[in-house]
């Protein structure tokens, strides 16, 4: 059995991941999931830090003198990133699904406009932290 050259098709033979330029709207999904993945992971921290706050006046003290250092307010803005993107991603999926936006000009500023206003709630988040 013989293959017809004008069948086959040119595939890459060593495809190198990192030279790979995912399109945004690609991106912004990939970053969604990684967003919710991220979420779920910080709900017993977020649970417990709950408890320790609702608990007793020292550890609603100890909570803040915690929230006082610099890497908890680090993971604080990741957190407030992954939020707002996770949310404003979620609502352009949810426009997706009603078939708005699904044009790949629309696609395209619809992510640009997720990663934007995301990332400056941020960094007014971080700006309100510090």
């Amino acid at each position: 059995m013989s293959v017809n050259p004008a069948i086959k098709k040119k595939r890459p033979k060593n495809l190198n991941l990192t030279k790979v330029r995912l399109p945004i709207p690609a991106l912004v999904s990939i970053l969604h999931r990684a967003s919710g993945v991220f979420l779920f992971l910080m709900i017993p921290l977020l649970l417990w830090a709950l408890q320790s706050s609702l608990e007793s006046e020292q550890g609603f003290q100890q909570l803040q003198a915690i929230a006082a250092h610099p890497l908890t307010k680090l993971l604080l803005l990741v957190f407030a990133w992954a939020f707002l993107h996770h949310f404003f991603a979620g609502i352009r999926h949810l426009a997706l699904d009603a078939r708005w936006g699904v044009e790949l000009k629309q696609a395209r500023l619809t992510s640009k406009l997720v990663l934007i206003v995301s990332v400056l709630l941020t960094l007014a988040t971080g700006a309100w932290l510090w």
